[in-house]
């Protein structure tokens, strides 16, 4: 069984954002007063280790330790300095003709897991995230100005066959939509 240190070090380690303390101290079943006791023998373990415990008042992150910068910005650098592969390419296009894409709508026009070309486009700037109005538990990516100003475009409808292949687009997850939704769903026991 985990010490109360080390499970909060995995939320927050699986988390990858702030967590409010209020939710810590639900999820370690412990009093919001004991919050900040366990935060700070988890401070206190991870020192030397490259990993810091970053907080306000309120939230909690889990962050590289200043002294790592260096390694970090190498790391970045050399991530960046890299042109876009093809499945890169790929996701960028299927969201630049659907007008904003889920990443299970990209998986599955690419026939692959995209996790790591959106991962990669994030961290270029060359696509954002938003809440997907329909569904909540879903991000719909769409273009940056970044994104636009590298092609040499003002808007998506200045792409090559725009009009012809975002209505393409469209209806193929439109169907695809239609399908999902009737298939018969099996009952969980």
């Amino acid at each position: 069984m985990l010490t109360p240190p080390a499970a909060l070090h995995a939320l927050l380690f699986a988390s990858g954002e702030p967590m409010s303390k209020q939710q810590l101290a639900k999820l370690l079943d412990i009093k919001d007063s004991e919050v900040n006791m366990v935060l700070k023998a988890l401070t206190d373990s991870l020192k030397g280790s490259g990993v810091v415990v970053v907080e306000t008042e309120t939230e909690v992150e889990l962050r590289t330790a200043p002294e790592a910068s260096a390694l970090v910005k190498k790391l970045r650098e050399s991530e960046l300095s890299r042109d876009l592969g093809k499945a890169s390419l790929e996701t960028l296009a299927t969201i630049a003709y659907q007008a904003g894409s889920t990443r299970g709508e990209i998986d599955w026009v690419r026939g692959v897991n995209s996790s790591a070309s959106l991962r990669t486009l994030l961290m270029r700037g060359l696509i954002e995230g938003r809440e997907d109005e329909r569904d909540k538990r879903r991000i719909r990516y769409s273009l940056t100005t970044e994104a636009l100003a590298h092609l040499g475009i003002r808007s998506s409808a200045d792409l090559p066959r725009a009009e012809e292949l975002m209505a393409g687009a469209h209806a193929v997850v439109e169907e695809a939509s239609l399908n999902a939704a009737a298939e018969p769903q099996e009952e969980i026991a």
